[in-house]
């Protein structure tokens, strides 16, 4: 096996240490920085998190901060979403376009301020293309990654640990909403939100120096609950239909093909650089979009490049993410489809590694 040589590019994370101490197993590279994906198992891990609480080193989600007068004017000509009625405290999940109207990133943006957001970023160098429209637009706002790590509490267990460690009112944060906690000193901004169907918080750590105490602290908190460490997790994310950034959508495909069409507000979300050619796919509509498919037989195999969807072995599709599910007994993927067979229950085949299977297209996600 190939090992990964460490560098100054490649970047560890103010909790590092306990990801190690707890016995990681696998990472991959997420915005230039160590996102682990294995602890026990990718099954035992998927069992864990949705019966207890787990806590996950999301430091990778960095945030382009948008500070100044113009902060708010930047952040709409980002997304399609109107951001308007967006108030202060709120979390909005936003679809990034560039000018054809292709998604650059599918962050959530958090309104700090009246004139400081954070942009909490898939995988993509988002920070460059922020950087160029403000300049370009000679804004009055500064973009910026600041020293903040999120830190994900996520599983049915997850608001008992946050209780412990930050007192009873945490359970009144509203789900994409946050609030401001005090722990051991430092106010530390925390939303009822997370990578997963199962319930949590992310706690915006500000500064690296908190990052172990606070590791720790939870830890403590937790041992009665089982707590674990633990990481986003490749069956359950597919089973609630949580695309991934890189992988289930590019900059070549558009939020209306990726399904996340009621994110846009097209029509009054005034200043959106892809405003005009969303406009136009919105009134032609999209000719593939993001589908549930259910792979027929054993478990398959890693899916690390795109499997083709074929009908009467013509390709109307690909398979962009895939894994065996325990809980629906069956392979659960994600698959751009063309709109001749992405209704529910068309019979297609998809063309895995190890030959070809039988599919078909499912009505909803699975959770």
């Amino acid at each position: 096996m190939a090992l990964l040589s460490p560098s100054r590019r490649l970047r560890r994370t103010p909790f590092s240490d306990g990801v190690e101490a707890a016995g990681v197993k696998a990472y991959t590279i997420y915005n230039h920085m160590l996102l682990p994906t294995v602890f026990r198992s990718v099954q035992e891990d998927y069992h864990h998190l949705k019966s207890a609480v787990q806590i996950w080193d999301v430091s990778c989600e960095r945030q382009v901060e948008l500070r100044g007068p113009d902060a708010g004017r930047l952040m709409q000509m980002l997304t399609p979403r109107d951001l308007r009625k967006m108030q202060v405290g709120q979390c909005f999940y936003v679809p990034i376009v560039d000018e054809t109207g292709g998604m650059l990133n599918d962050p959530v943006a958090v309104k700090v301020t009246e004139d400081r957001w954070w942009i909490s970023i898939a995988d993509s160098d988002l920070l460059y293309w922020v950087k160029a429209i403000a300049h370009g637009w000679r804004l009055d706002v500064l973009v910026d990654e600041p020293d903040i790590s999120p830190l994900g509490i996520q599983g049915p267990k997850a608001e008992e640990l946050m209780a412990r460690v930050f007192g009873d009112s945490i359970k009144g944060v509203g789900f994409f909403r946050f609030g401001w906690f005090e722990f051991q000193g430092r106010d530390l901004l925390i939303a009822r939100s997370g990578y997963s169907k199962q319930g949590g918080f992310e706690i915006y750590v500000e500064g690296s120096d908190i990052g172990m105490p606070l590791w720790n602290a939870l830890m403590e908190a937790g041992k009665d609950l089982d707590v674990h460490a633990g990481c986003p997790n490749l069956i359950e994310r597919i089973e609630g239909g949580l695309l991934s950034y890189g992988n289930d959508m590019t900059d070549d495909n558009t939020p209306h093909e990726c399904g996340l069409g009621r994110f846009c507000d097209t029509q009054t979300a005034i200043g959106c650089i892809g405003r005009d050619a969303l406009l136009r796919v919105a009134k032609e509509g999209p000719i593939q979009q993001v589908r549930a498919i259910a792979i027929d037989g054993d478990a398959v195999p890693a899916c690390d490049r795109w499997w083709p969807i074929l009908a009467k072995g013509k390709k109307v599709g690909q398979v962009t993410s895939a894994a065996w599910s325990p809980d629906f007994n069956t392979n659960v993927s994600i698959g751009m489809v063309r709109m001749t067979h992405w209704d529910a229950d068309t019979a297609i085949q998809v063309q895995t590694p190890d030959g070809l299977r039988d599919a078909a297209v499912y009505e909803k996600f699975w959770i």
